[in-house]
């Protein structure tokens, strides 16, 4: 958890040892990401391709008169990719002064857990989504990935946000 965090945390009286999550599924995955860097949950909004991008980048949609990426989520993270549907959700996020969507399937729920709920990732030799995960927390019977959305961003000349 950063400072800003942490801050914004003592200030709403939520104690800096728990943490909220916004869980969703990636196909037949569920992620979760930190509920202080989301900005809304949209439907899916076609998106405008954009020439020379990242393969995971979906393409841009006008929110609101700001240029936003969508990144697809399944591409991303390495999964089978499927054609966005009107069942789809893009999650705006903010993070590190760039806004952009996350293209997921379906918005889950909302999870405040303790901090000790968040279990280190099994070191694995092969690069794999991993690289893109925080954290590991088990609710009830089902494992959610916490995503590291500062992996997720691509580098900065790739994409104009």
């Amino acid at each position: 958890m950063d400072e800003a965090t942490e801050t914004q945390d003592v200030a709403n009286g939520k104690e800096a040892s728990e943490i909220e999550l916004l869980s969703f599924h990636v196909g037949d995955h569920e992620y979760s990401v930190d509920i202080m860097s989301v900005r809304e949950i949209r439907g899916w909004t076609r998106t405008t391709s954009l020439p020379h991008s990242p393969k995971f980048v979906r393409g841009v949609i006008n929110l609101r008169g700001t240029v936003l990426p969508v990144i697809d989520l399944d591409l991303r993270l390495g999964l089978e990719s499927s054609e966005p549907s009107e069942r789809n959700v893009i999650i705006v996020v903010d993070v590190q002064g760039r806004s952009l969507g996350l293209r997921v399937d379906a918005v889950s729920d909302i999870l405040s857990l303790p901090l000790t709920a968040l279990k280190p990732l099994p070191e694995l030799a092969e690069e794999t989504e991993e690289t893109f995960l925080r954290a590991i927390t088990v609710i009830e019977d089902r494992m959610v990935r916490v995503l590291d959305i500062v992996a997720l961003l691509p580098p900065l000349g790739e994409v104009a946000a």
